[in-house]
C-alpha cells in the first residue's frame, strides 16, 4: 500500500496525526504493561527459583531487551528518515505480535530471552513515534506534544497492568496472548489509517555509518555542547527511572505479599498519575513555568517518593499509595528535556536525534536492570545483612538528583550559548 503524502501543516491535520500516534503508542504500552504483574510468577514457574533469584533473571531479560534497543535505535531512526515513519511503525507492530506470542508459549528461559530480543528490536521504533510528532509539531509545541506521547505510556500502564493482573489470576500465560492480539489489531488499524508524516523532499539516503549506535551517539554530541549536557542528564535519569518497570512487581510481592491483581492495581495507579501529568498538566504547566522548573519538579518529586518505598514496613503497603501521586510529577522530566533537545537541532535530523536519544535511553536500560535487581536480591535473600526490599528505589532517588545537577549545568549553558536559540524563559548565568 503506497504511503500518502498529506498536508500536515494545518493545526487540524497535525492534531489528527498526533492523536493517531498517541493511539499507536497506547496500544503498544497496554501490550507491554499487561505482562508486568505476571512476569515474576512466570519466571519462578519456569526456573523453580526463589523470588530474589527470579528478579535477577528479570534483570537480565531486560538487559537483553535494552541491548537490542541500543543497537537498533539509530538504525530504525535512520530508516525512518529514509523511507518514512509509516512503514517503520507498522513493521514494529508485526514484530511485537510475534514476540508476545513467543513469551506466551515459552517453555524455557531460552525462549523467554529469544522473545525479549525480538521485542527489543521492535521496541526501538518508539524513536520513530517521537520523530513523527516532531515532524508535525511546530518547535514551540514539541515539549507539550512529546508529553502527550508520554501520556500514552501512562494510560498503557493503567489498562495494561490492571488487565494483566486480572487475566493472570485466571491463567498465567493468557496476558501474553492478549498482548500479541492487541499488537496485531493495531497493525491492521495502522495499515489502513496511518498517514506518512515525512514528505519525500525531506528524506535522506540511508547510511550504515550514521546508523551505527556509537556513531549516532557521537553525532549527537557533535551537534553542540548544549545537547551533550542534556543527553548525559537524560542517560542518568533513565538509569534511575527504569527501577519502576523492573523491580516494582517483585517489590510488591516481597515486601507486602501482594497478589498479581494487587500489583496490577498499584501499577495502574502509577499509570493514572503519569497520564494526568504528561497528558494534561504538562501542556499547561510548561508554558507557564518553562522547561527548567518542570525538570526540577520532576527530579525532586521522584527523589521524595522513593523514600516511602525504602521506609515502608511489611504492614505499611498503604505508604506506596502516598508515594505514587508524589512520584507522578517525575513525568515532567523527560518530555521537557526532549523538547529542549529537539529545538537545539535542525529539522532534517529529527529522526537521527530521536534514534540517538533512544540509544541513550537503552544505555540506561542496559545498566539499570542488572543493577537494581542485584540490589534487590542482595537485600532480600535469607543471608542479607539488612532486609530492605526498597533499597533499589532509594538508589534510584539518588540517581535522579544527579541527573538534575547535570541538567542544570546544561541549561545554564543553553541560556548563554550562541550555538542555539536560548529557551524562552532563559536567564543568563541562572542555575
Amino acid at each position: 500500500m503506497a504511503s500518502k503524502q498529506p498536508d500536515l501543516k494545518t493545526p487540524k491535520a497535525r492534531k489528527a496525526s498526533i492523536t493517531f500516534v498517541f493511539l499507536v503508542v497506547l496500544i503498544d504500552m497496554v501490550g507491554f504493561g499487561i505482562i508486568m504483574p505476571v512476569l515474576p510468577k512466570l519466571i519462578t514457574e519456569i526456573t523453580g527459583d526463589s523470588l530474589s533469584a527470579a528478579a535477577v533473571v528479570a534483570g537480565w531479560l531486560a538487559f537483553a531487551y535494552a541491548v537490542m534497543q541500543f543497537f537498533f535505535g539509530p538504525i530504525i531512526g535512520n530508516l525512518s528518515d529514509r523511507f518514512g515513519r509509516r512503514p517503520v511503525l507498522l513493521g514494529a507492530l508485526g514484530g511485537y505480535a510475534i514476540a508476545f506470542a513467543l513469551m506466551g508459549f515459552a517453555p524455557t528461559l531460552f525462549w523467554l530471552f529469544v522473545a525479549r530480543i525480538v521485542a527489543g528490536i521492535m521496541g526501538a521504533s518508539f524513536s520513530t513515534a517521537y520523530a513523527y510528532v516532531a515532524d508535525v509539531s511546530p518547535p514551540e509545541k514539541r515539549s507539550q506534544n512529546f508529553g502527550l506521547i508520554g501520556a500514552a505510556f501512562g494510560l498503557g500502564f493503567i489498562i495494561g497492568p490492571a488487565l494483566g493482573g486480572l487475566l493472570g489470576d485466571y491463567d498465567l500465560r493468557l496476558p501474553f496472548f492478549v498482548a500479541s492480539a492487541l499488537a496485531a489489531v493495531n497493525l491492521i488499524f495502522g495499515f489502513f489509517m496511518l498517514e506518512e508524516s515525512l514528505t519525500k523532499d525531506k528524506r535522506r539516503p540511508f547510511q550504515f555509518a550514521r546508523a551505527n549506535a556509537f556513531v549516532a551517539l557521537k553525532g549527537l554530541t557533535g551537534q553542540n555542547r548544549v545537547v551533550i549536557w542534556y543527553a548525559v542528564a537524560l542517560l542518568i535519569w533513565m538509569i534511575g527511572h527504569i527501577v519502576y518497570p523492573i523491580v516494582f512487581a517483585f517489590y510488591g510481592i516481597e515486601a507486602f505479599g501482594w497478589s498479581m491483581r494487587m500489583v496490577g492495581l498499584a501499577l495502574a495507579l502509577v499509570g493514572v498519575g503519569a497520564a494526568l501529568v504528561q497528558g494534561l498538566l504538562i501542556r499547561y504547566l510548561i508554558p507557564k513555568i518553562g522547561e527548567r522548573k518542570a525538570v526540577i519538579i520532576g527530579a525532586v518529586s521522584m527523589a521524595i517518593s522513593t523514600i516511602f518505598y525504602v521506609v515502608a514496613g511489611p504492614d505499611q503497603g498503604w505508604l506506596i499509595f502516598i508515594a505514587i501521586p508524589i512520584g507522578a510529577l517525575q513525568g515532567l522530566f523527560q518530555p521537557s528535556i526532549s523538547g529542549l533537545m529537539s529545538r537545539a537541532v535542525s529539522d532534517d535530523t529529527q529522526g537521527e536525534l530521536q534514534g540517538a536519544v533512544a540509544s541513550l535511553q537503552s544505555t540506561g536500560s542496559v545498566i539499570g536492570p542488572p543493577l537494581f535487581t542485584a540490589v534487590f536480591a542482595y537485600f532480600t535473600v535469607a543471608s542479607a545483612p539488612l532486609y530492605l526490599p526498597g533499597a533499589p528505589f532509594g538508589l534510584a532517588g539518588l540517581i535522579a538528583l544527579v541527573a538534575l545537577a547535570v541538567f542544570l549545568r546544561g541549561y545554564a549553558l543553553h541560556c548563554t550559548s550562541d550555538e542555539v536559540v536560548p529557551p524562552p524563559d532563559a536567564k543568563p548565568a541562572a542555575l
